[in-house]
């Protein structure tokens, strides 16, 4: 059954486009085709200079070479992106150092491939300089060194809190074979290191419970949509505080719903429950477990699971504990995402939200807990070998 998307799904995917990540990222962060993706994008390009599609064909020549300087744009900015790595290690001046850079961009194929003359103008240097680059190039070693630290920084980009055993891990993963220790050694040289911020607790208002606490801090599941936990996390922006309710099954630690909201009310922690719903096809029977806040106590919140025939579970009073599993997902949010910046507006804040949790957290973040497998990787295996058993 194809899915379906709406609008706000699509604007949130333009956007994550237009804030600078590649549409080929995107496309596989939140699991839409290229072509699909690529049209909502030209339609919002088109909408935002007043022409639809339909437009008349100077208009559109117009718009089609705005677009190609766009990319021209974006060709530089991943240049300058790439040269960062190279520069941050070595005061080398060009031909010796960056030609490597050059190399390897004009290498790659389709949109990735950059041409020598835009590197080279990009840094400031000449076609002429880097031919005459390739008649001596730097050593081997030096030239592999280089590669790791500037793949090393690219990891450390995607997944910032991870120290120099992750950094390892995630090098052999994408085909390196290099020891912990000179991964160790790289990253000290290079001067990465992993990114710590202190975790600072919310208070819970507590109240009486609606529901008895089925779960005993058994945070464990044998098969999808057995156990399901929810809570609320809040963080401020220039323009208020945005609000986060997730839902996250015990079974993957994968997050099956969640909704974000200026307000947190009753209905943040309903639009999560129906999304978690919808996305994992409407089981029947799945304990909800959560703190004891207003919103998981509101009427509303325990009609939506009596309506979709789920089972609510509460923890107890001032056991931080009862729900500790999920605190430890908004642990990784925080030091991930929250605390990494002062956000300038909600809308900034929301895309750094769903872009981290779709694009890292289930597809790239690998979770000891899940044999080192994301939670959708973990997921297609058992579900594999389950199918495989039958």
């Amino acid at each position: 059954m194809p899915r379906i998307f709406t609008e706000d799904f699509k604007k949130d995917a333009v956007a994550l486009v237009e804030s600078g990540i590649s549409q080929k990222q995107v496309s596989a962060d939140l699991g839409v085709s290229k072509t699909a993706l690529q049209t909502w994008v030209r339609d919002a390009r088109y909408q935002s200079h007043g022409m639809t599609p339909s437009s008349d064909a100077d208009e559109r020549k117009e718009m089609s070479q705005a677009l190609k300087r766009i990319r021209e744009l974006e060709m530089e900015n991943e240049v300058l992106r790439k040269a960062a790595a190279y520069l941050s290690q070595s005061h080398t001046r060009f031909p010796k150092i960056m030609g490597r850079l050059v190399q390897e961009l004009a290498a790659r194929t389709g949109r990735k491939h950059i041409p020598v003359a835009v590197t080279c103008r990009v840094l400031g240097s000449s076609t002429q300089a880097y031919y005459k680059w390739l008649k001596s190039p730097v050593s081997a070693r030096e030239i592999e060194e280089r590669e790791l630290i500037g793949k090393l920084h690219e990891l450390h980009e995607e997944d910032p809190e991870g120290g120099y055993r992750v950094l390892a891990d995630d090098l052999e993963d994408a085909g390196y074979q290099v020891s912990e220790r000179r991964v160790w050694r790289l990253c000290r040289k290079a001067g990465i290191r992993s990114v710590i911020s202190k975790r600072q607790r919310k208070h819970v208002p507590a109240g009486p419970a609606v529901h008895d606490d089925l779960v005993q801090r058994n945070f464990t599941a044998d098969q999808p949509n057995q156990l399901w936990l929810t809570d609320i996390t809040e963080h401020h922006t220039s323009e208020g505080k945005l609000y986060l309710c997730a839902i996250k099954d015990v079974f993957s630690n994968r997050i099956v719903g969640y909704s974000i909201d200026s307000r947190m009310k009753a209905h943040l922690a309903v639009n999560a429950v129906e999304m978690a719903v919808a996305h994992r096809g409407h089981p029947r029977g799945v304990k909800v477990h959560s703190d004891r806040g207003s919103q998981f106590r509101s009427k509303k919140f325990t009609q939506a699971l009596e309506r979709h025939g789920l089972v609510g579970s509460m923890g107890r009073v001032g056991a931080a504990g009862d729900n500790a599993a999920m605190e430890s997902f908004f642990s990784l949010l925080q030091k991930n995402v929250l605390d990494r910046r002062w956000w300038s507006s909600r809308q900034q804040f929301r895309l750094a939200i769903i872009g981290w949790l779709e694009g890292k957290y289930h597809r790239k973040r690998k979770q000891r807990g899940l044999g080192r497998m994301t939670p959708i990787q973990f997921e297609a295996t058992m579900i594999e070998s389950v199918a495989l058993a039958a």
